[in-house]
């Protein structure tokens, strides 16, 4: 094996250590992975480092930093050893839209302010992409996203062609309209029905926290956070007093709940 140990590595080193591991005589797991097998850890491993941001763990950030870098790594070289492209391939291409996307830097386009770099980022974005309509942006939002994330970026791009609502208090209002349709689905059983009214409900509140200016998965994952911890709390106070929360009336669990708020 031709590998030499060292006090510390460079990114040269990583692909050299990948390319160990998927050659013939190297790892079992690791040449027998492809893009679709490793898919679901490419997702994890992103996770893992924002919720190393969200801790303000910078260690923690260092390492799941470096797993996300050996997933792009391992997916670039499944690619090479198919003659398609290489990881300088990858980071030529990011370099050139980088480029392209910062004309106020590298070129002479003038862009003063957030604003003005986002508004001209769009543009380039749309004519580098071949898009040619805000709906073909809207299309080109990844399907793969989780699914508030995808409503509201589906949204914001879908408003720039002028088919929005006015405030949050005018998408509010759209809400009840949603919550009569789902019960009405409820009541006649259609499970397809329920789902499709579901999904309009959620898809109504999203709009709300766009116009609020809110991150919806972001909410929400404080939310169930909230939740999760008050429950335990509940559990807690239940146990600690002799009560079957299984068993206990629900009035006695929405009082146990309210004061633990």
């Amino acid at each position: 094996m031709d590998f030499q140990y060292k006090d510390t590595y460079d990114i040269n080193d990583l692909i050299h250590i990948m390319r160990i591991l998927r050659a013939p005589d190297g790892c079992p797991w690791d040449r027998v992975q492809t893009h679709e097998s490793i898919r679901q850890n490419f997702i994890e491993e992103t996770y893992e480092a924002v919720e190393a941001i969200d801790k303000g763990d910078s260690p923690l950030l260092k390492e799941e930093l470096g797993d996300v870098l050996m997933q792009v790594i391992f997916h670039s070289l499944m690619e090479e050893e198919a003659g398609r492209f290489d990881f300088n391939d990858v980071c030529n291409d990011v370099c050139q839209k980088l480029i392209i996307r910062h004309p106020h830097v590298f070129g002479n386009i003038e862009a003063d302010t957030p604003q003005e770099v986002l508004k001209n980022w769009d543009a380039i974005k749309m004519q580098t992409k071949s898009q040619k309509s805000n709906a073909d942006s809207v299309d080109d939002v990844a399907r793969s996203l989780p699914a508030l994330m995808r409503a509201q970026k589906v949204q914001k791009r879908s408003a720039k062609s002028g088919m929005d609502f006015r405030s949050a208090e005018e998408a509010a209002a759209k809400v009840p309209e949603e919550q009569r349709e789902l019960f009405a689905a409820i009541d006649s059983g259609d499970q397809a029905k329920i789902e499709e009214e579901l999904g309009d409900l959620l898809f109504s509140v999203v709009n709300i926290a766009r116009f609020a200016g809110v991150d919806a998965e972001q909410a929400l994952t404080r939310s169930t956070d909230k939740f999760a911890k008050r429950f335990r709390a509940v559990e807690a106070l239940a146990k600690q007093r002799g009560i079957d929360m299984k068993n206990a009336p629900d009035s006695l669990i929405d009082s146990l709940w309210e004061e633990i708020k």
